[in-house]
């Protein structure tokens, strides 16, 4: 999970408009965006003239053959119910020519509003359009709760940017994203697989059966070396042993902030749910360098209080960033389910049963219920139908011991030995580098 290194976001009030308004957005002809677009004529203009898009700002911060816009597009609440009102969605695009390809990403949280390029974007030297993940920093529906938080509402958000944007880039269409960004991806392409051209999926989890975490357990049980295991194992029983000072020096650290821990409920609970998901977040990102580093018997309190923030993020689990993830546990406990971690070897220092679950991240007034046909019907969809997929994964990565098998046609599964959850097609062997490669350029036309 990359979530705590995602960058702060711009953020805008969304626009409260007419549902025969929004209805429009659909229905309006091109020809206003086509006229803009033509030679001669402005992109920020051709923006402009999109049904239901507002073109925020153009910044003045792209490399060399791009244009950067940060734009709000109105979207309905609840796709099947226009009475249910809009809200703006906050989208990012990278311009660099309307015959280009147009690579469509998303992180599956909050939208980055640096110019970054995906890699799909960089290898087709495309054009790329970021959609922020409803209810995720600027795109907030109304209301409270999250009962229009469900993967098909967020693939009805991915359909209507393409069928928008198409009017501008009639071209090929790329859809990419990793981990939980990955994840949308796929599902945007399981209830509209035509949108686009083909699909770049890295690090993505796809945890079938919410009920059956064994096949996490396993891996945690057998990742890297056993010395190396027990290692980390060992450093979470001696932070537990010293849970009192390092407990209050958490709560010193959310007070000098002016932080608090409603959400989870106290320091100590926070502090135990580091402990616990730091071996899973461990293994996720570790390099053998970092496996060298685990802090031994000797390591002072300091030196583990450290280790654990570094691996853990303690910052995620005070109220002022655990808000920001709420919509992101709400996913977890209502449909995408989540991972178990090995917790014998600690047992008897724990206080908090189940503080790892889901509804341990949301706020008690916001009612969950888990939906156990999402996944599985995800996962039909990849195994039987699923074509122009292309999964990349690590072979050391925890969050993808359950992962999508694609058997549709020309559908890819490729793996890096000993890569992490931060994969990318660079760091394939030659062979699997060359395949992926010649898949995506065929996808985009450029083959």
């Amino acid at each position: 999970m990359r979530v705590w290194t995602r960058r702060r976001l711009l953020t805008s009030a969304a626009t409260a408009v007419s549902a025969a308004g929004l209805a429009a957005t659909t229905a309006l002809p091109a020809r206003a965006a086509a006229g803009a677009a033509r030679p001669g004529g402005d992109l920020a203009d051709a923006l402009r003239a999109l049904p239901g898009l507002r073109l925020i700002e153009e910044r003045q911060d792209a490399e060399p053959g791009y244009r950067h816009f940060v734009l709000g597009l109105r979207q309905p609440v609840d796709h099947t119910n226009p009475a249910a009102g809009t809200f703006e969605q906050r989208l990012t695009l990278l311009h660099t020519a309307a015959d280009r390809p147009m690579v469509l990403t998303t992180t599956g949280y909050h939208a980055i509003l640096t110019p970054w390029r995906s890699e799909p974007a960089i290898l087709l030297g495309a054009n790329q359009l970021q959609v922020e993940h409803r209810y995720f920093g600027a795109s907030l529906p109304a209301g409270p709760g999250y009962s229009h938080l469900t993967i098909r509402q967020a693939a009805d958000d991915h359909h209507r940017v393409v069928r928008l944007f198409r009017r501008l880039y009639p071209g090929a269409w790329i859809s990419t994203g990793a981990s939980k960004g990955g994840m949308a991806g796929v599902y945007h392409r399981r209830f509209h697989p035509h949108d686009v051209d083909g699909t770049v999926v890295y690090s993505a989890p796809n945890n079938v059966d919410d009920r059956d975490d064994s096949a996490y357990l396993r891996f945690l049980e057998t990742v890297g070396t056993a010395p190396d295991r027990e290692a980390v194992k060992a450093a979470q029983r001696r932070m537990l042993l010293r849970r009192t000072e390092m407990v209050a020096r958490y709560e010193a650290w959310a007070t000098g902030r002016g932080d608090t821990f409603r959400i989870i409920g106290s320091a100590d609970q926070a502090f135990e749910i580091a402990v616990l998901r730091v071996l899973f977040m461990f293994w996720q990102r570790a390099t053998p360098t970092d496996v060298n580093a685990i802090p031994g018997p000797a390591a002072t309190a300091d030196e583990l209080y450290a280790w654990l923030d570094a691996w853990a993020g303690l910052s995620l689990y005070a109220d002022s960033a655990a808000r920001r993830y709420v919509p992101y546990w709400y996913q977890i406990g209502t449909q995408l389910g989540y991972g178990d971690v090995p917790t014998a070897h600690v047992a008897d220092l724990l206080r908090h049963p189940d503080g790892i679950a889901a509804r341990s991240f949301v706020p008690r007034d916001i009612p969950m219920r888990f939906d156990p046909e999402a996944m599985p019907d995800i996962d039909r969809w990849v195994r039987r139908r699923g074509s122009r997929l292309l999964f990349v994964y690590g072979t050391q990565d925890p969050s993808v011991a359950e992962y999508f098998l694609p058997g549709g046609d020309d559908s890819h599964l490729l793996w890096v030995p000993g890569g992490n959850h931060g994969v990318d097609i660079a760091d394939l062997s030659p062979a699997g580098r060359a395949s992926a490669r010649e898949a995506l350029s065929r996808w985009a036309g450029q083959g």
